[in-house]
């Protein structure tokens, strides 16, 4: 069931209604509603995909309970394996079993040793990537004794298939949105109303930015062949304001939806393309993911506290890994090593926590070094782009050799104004936001006119500027 369709439109108000005006009194009955509508919710796009997450919820419980009741460390390993082997091993047969194949057969042609070994139709489970890590959290923090086994399996059940993030994150970590499933909810005015307004900016984002950016995406990637450098650079900004208002634009209405229920989810992206060097950009971007792999890769493996060597190659892992996890093709891994590539220089340089802060704080405007620092800090990113949506290697880089062609400043063959004003705007609404959760939050501070006059002109465009509907990026990871 997608965000943007009839039939949440449908749906939310059901289960907003039932949660607080039918079960309001009764926590368990409230939890056992969320559970319903999670797999409902789900099972939307096909029955077939329950029984892998409630095969893995059922998994995780059960280790969960074995590790709070077991004292001796062999053992607890060995529970912590195979949950890891069950709930990765389960992610990587669904996700890469043809592309290992694939690239294993590849591998022998480029040797001159032609091999067959079948693929199979496999049919990617949606959000297999978000609630594997999310299960996994669980896992991981009882066995390192920072969170206590749950005894309540209706809670654990609706923490792993919580519907509003389900699909495409946050991921959340069980020490966070796990307790909240054991205390009673209260239903709260302005927290109602902060939701819907972070619901809002989300629809803004991908109704209007993200759905028309990628017309115009898919024009130009899909025939790059066609078109000069300067188009092709516009084609490349698309889709950076695409995925970006894409998937941010999902983690707002998940968070906003989820305080419709009494929930707190954690901020998933803090305006990234206002970073001033790539280190603080993935401080900002996919967070969820970014301090997933923190805090269960790069820590375990050392971070930073070896020698240069082993920050160099925990580094690259923590990228690749990231890449990897994105998508089976060698595009996303390319991707990973050219954000390692951009990061490593401030991490040798131990540069790369010194913008921690807002940019600009407490002023309207950056300065002339922030905005230089901002400028080429998002070009290497949209460059970095390319990788990540273009068909294979191959067309990655004979994208990026058009880019960088001699009619890289002529006038685009392609340049739709409503678009780039749209995107414009946006992005000076995001300016003025940046140091809040999501670029709408202080609006409440503004006249009740105007506040209702901005909200009327955002529910116009999204109408305006509605075209095809297309699923969220993500829902391919």
């Amino acid at each position: 069931m997608l965000f943007n369709s009839i039939d949440f439109v449908v749906f939310l108000p059901i289960v907003f209604l039932l949660y607080w005006f039918v079960l309001n009194k009764n926590l368990r009955l409230q939890n056992f509603l969320l559970l319903v509508a999670s797999y409902v919710f789900y099972g939307w796009w096909d029955w077939r995909f329950l029984s892998l997450i409630a095969f893995s919820t059922l998994v995780d419980y059960t280790l969960g309970v074995l590790l709070g009741k077991e004292q001796k460390e062999g053992k607890r390993k060995l529970y912590l394996w195979l949950s890891i082997v069950v709930n990765l091993g389960f992610l990587g047969f669904f996700k890469y079993y043809n592309f290992f194949v694939e690239s294993f057969v590849d591998a022998f042609t480029f040797f001159g040793q032609e091999i067959e070994i079948g693929t199979l139709n496999i049919i990617l489970p949606v959000g297999i990537s978000f609630y594997t890590f999310q299960t996994l959290s669980y896992t991981i923090d009882v066995y390192k004794r920072n969170l206590e086994p749950t005894k309540k399996f209706i809670a654990f059940a609706a923490f792993v298939s919580f519907f509003p993030q389900l699909v495409a994150g946050p991921i959340e970590r069980a020490t966070n949105l796990l307790p909240q499933f054991y205390v009673k909810r209260n239903f709260t005015y302005d927290n109602a109303v902060n939701g819907m307004r972070q619901i809002l900016w989300g629809l803004f984002k991908k109704i209007v930015i993200a759905d028309n950016c990628a017309k115009y995406a898919n024009i130009i990637f899909n025939n790059s062949d066609d078109y000069s450098g300067s188009t092709l650079l516009l084609g490349a900004l698309f889709f950076t304001f695409q995925i970006y208002g894409d998937f941010s634009g999902y983690s707002d209405i998940a968070i906003g939806t989820s305080r419709l229920f009494g929930f707190e989810l954690k901020q998933n992206f803090a305006f990234p393309y206002f970073s001033r060097d790539i280190a603080e950009f993935w401080r900002r971007w996919h967070i969820s993911l970014s301090t997933w792999f923190r805090d269960y890769l790069y820590i375990p493996l050392g971070g930073s506290k070896g020698g240069i060597n082993m920050k160099i190659r925990n580094t690259f892992i923590i990228f690749l890994v990231s890449g990897f996890w994105h998508g089976a093709n060698w595009t996303f891994v390319a991707w990973g090593f050219l954000n390692a590539l951009y990061f490593l220089p401030l991490m040798l340089l131990k540069r790369n926590r010194v913008n921690t802060n807002v940019v600009a704080e407490g002023k309207m405007f950056a300065n002339a070094k922030e905005l230089s620092q901002m400028f080429i800090t998002f070009l290497i990113t949209v460059l970095a782009w390319v990788f990540f949506r273009a068909d294979n290697l191959t067309h990655a880089f004979s994208y990026l050799g058009g880019i960088f062609n001699v009619n890289l400043f002529s006038f685009p063959e392609i340049f739709p104004k409503e678009v780039l004003v749209l995107v414009l705007f946006f992005m000076m609404i995001e300016w003025f936001g940046r140091a809040t959760q999501f670029a709408l939050e202080n609006i409440i501070k503004q006249h009740r006119v105007v506040r209702w006059a901005f909200y009327i002109g955002i529910i116009v465009l999204m109408f305006v500027y509605t075209g095809e509907e297309q699923e969220f990026i993500y829902f391919q990871f």
